[in-house]
């Protein structure tokens, strides 16, 4: 549980920020516990699923519940960035809308 290393929620709280975007290497142990502590102490949490994964489906399911159950907001990349960017022609609009298609989006063939 990262929220637990003070140097990592020391490093959280410096920025003043009330709002996260979480992900982990395993949603069922690097996710669930600092996004659901991170609630519990009044951050805005997003949590994006499809940055995370987990080795068990039943696994991956009851996380999603612990944290849905806890206010953590479950979102996925390209709702994520479209919510960033809140509007697509404004520069930072198409600066986002590039990394979608190119990164995260899969190639669209004719």
């Amino acid at each position: 549980n990262a929220w637990t290393d003070a140097n990592f929620k020391a490093a959280v709280e410096a920025t003043g920020r009330k709002n996260l975007i979480m992900a982990g290497v395993t949603t069922d142990v690097c996710l669930v516990f600092p996004a659901i502590d991170a609630v519990g102490e009044g951050y805005n949490v997003q949590a994006v699923m499809d940055a995370s994964g987990s080795p068990y489906e039943l696994s991956e399911d009851m996380s999603r519940r612990r944290m849905q159950d806890a206010g953590v907001i479950l979102t996925a990349t390209n709702t994520m960035i479209a919510e960033l960017a809140q509007n697509w022609g404004s520069p930072k609009g198409q600066q986002l809308i590039q990394l979608l298609f190119t990164e995260v989006l899969p190639p669209v063939h004719a």
